[in-house]
This record gives structure tokens, sequence and C-alpha cells, in this order.
């Protein structure tokens, strides 16, 4: 056994393990007009770029949509198969893995703080995932961009508090079990 076969295992669980957490967290669904519904899976993605970092975090999601591509019912109300990749939602799917990118990437700008950590899942767990999904829809349903984004306006609560939630949740973490993050940065001093 190498010295790295621990180390590729570890990362696999954490691939596996976030990607599970992104599937359970997708039976949280609300429904709304227009195909998009309100989700718990976003929650998932910005858990899953807070903790993971922007390298190990898109594998996660790479493999959450590689299992709807093959038909298992993993996307949020059970949605899985090719479909799900033409509809309305597949531009906040692919919006999930730049988000995770960005958010890995604002948390690497200095040390772990819990500031840091609201700001990583604002901008890449809503600004982001916002930035491809709307076009998309847009021009998938039909419906002018300008009237996507207004309408979109109804996720912005839900998502500033999975936002809350997610910082919440991953300064518990750091602070509990902080071997569970990619980046074992020591914390912020307390401000």
């Amino acid at each position: 056994m190498t010295a790295s076969t621990p180390d590729a295992s570890a990362t696999l669980g954490r691939v596996a393990v976030f990607a599970a957490l992104i599937i359970v967290l997708g039976t949280v669904v609300v429904p709304l007009p227009g195909g998009v519904p309100i989700t718990g899976q976003t929650l998932g993605v910005m858990l899953a770029g807070l903790v993971l970092g922007p390298r190990i975090a898109p594998w996660s999601i790479a493999l959450v949509l590689a299992l709807a591509a093959v038909g298992l019912p993993v996307l949020a109300g059970g949605r899985g198969g090719l479909g799900v990749f033409v509809g309305p939602t597949v531009g906040y799917m692919i919006g999930w893995i730049a988000g995770v990118i960005v958010i890995g990437l604002i948390m690497r700008t200095g040390r772990f703080a819990w500031w840091r950590a609201a700001a990583a899942a604002l901008v890449g767990g809503v600004l982001v995932v916002y930035a491809f999904g709307i076009p998309v829809q847009a021009i998938v349903t039909g419906v002018p961009l300008d009237l996507t984004a207004l309408s979109s306006l109804v996720f912005l609560p839900g998502d500033l508090i999975k936002v809350a939630a997610a910082t919440v949740i991953v300064v518990a973490l750091r602070r509990a079990y902080p071997r569970a993050f990619a980046d074992r940065r020591p914390l912020a001093p307390a401000v």
C-alpha cells in the first residue's frame, strides 16, 4: 500500500459523503410554478464548497450529476435521467459546479472566519448559481431574461436562510471536527 492510498481513500469518502448529503437534501422540496422548485440541495452545495474546497467539492457535484444522468432519482423531487439536462434547472446544476469552486476559492483567501464562510456561501452558492441558472432557465422556458430574473427573486429569502444555516453549520463543524475540512488552516481570532 502506498502512502497516498489513505489520502485518496479519505478524499473519495469525502466526495461520497457530500454527494449523499446533496441527494438527501434534495428530498426537501417546495414546488413552484415555472419548473424550478425550492430545494435543500443548494444547502448541500454550499456545505460541500465550504468544507471540501475548490478542488474536491466539484467532484461531489459531478457524482450527483452523473448519478442523475444514468437515471437515478437523485435530484430534487426524485428526478433523474437525461431529460433533466435539457430542462429549466440545468443551468442551476451547472452553476453548482462553478459555485463550489468560487466558494472554495473565497474560503482560501485567508484564515477561516464565520464572515468569510457567509460571504463565500452567498457569492458562490447564490450569486454564481443564479448567474448560470437564470439565463439558461430563460432560454429553456422562452421567458425573457428580465422576467425570469424577477421571478427568481422568490428563491432569494430561502437561499439567504440556507447561507445562514451553512455558515452556522460550518463554523460549528470547524470547531468540533477540523479534520473534516480539506483545508486545515487555523481559525481566525474571534472578532
